[in-house]
C-alpha cells in the first residue's frame, strides 16, 4: 500500500498524527517567525529608502524559505512508510 493509499492515522482524541522531528518543528516555527520580522524590516528598508537594507533582508528572506521548505520536505519524508500509530 502506497503512503498515498493510506487513510489519515489519527490519535486516540482525535487529532491527526504526524510524526516530525523537534529540529523540523523548531524550524518551521522560527523560521515562519523570522520571515515575517524579516518583511517587514525589509519593507521598512524600502519606505526609508535604505536600499542595502531592503536587499539584505531579501536575501535572508530567501534563506528562511528555503530552510522552511526544506524542513517541511524532511518531515513529509519522515512521514512516507508509516503504517502504525506510535503511542
Amino acid at each position: 500500500m502506497t503512503p498515498e493509499e493510506q487513510p489519515e492515522q489519527r490519535s486516540a482524541t482525535g487529532k491527526p498524527m504526524v510524526r516530525a522531528t523537534p529540529r523540523d518543528v523548531v524550524h518551521i516555527r522560527l523560521g515562519s517567525f523570522a520571515l515575517i520580522a524579516i518583511i517587514a524590516i525589509g519593507v521598512l528598508g524600502l519606505v526609508a529608502g535604505i536600499g542595502w537594507l531592503t536587499v539584505v533582508m531579501a536575501v535572508l528572506a530567501v534563506v528562511a524559505i528555503v530552510d522552511v521548505s526544506l524542513a517541511v520536505r524532511r518531515q513529509a519524508r519522515a512521514t512516507e512508510g508509516t503504517t502504525t500509530e506510535a503511542g
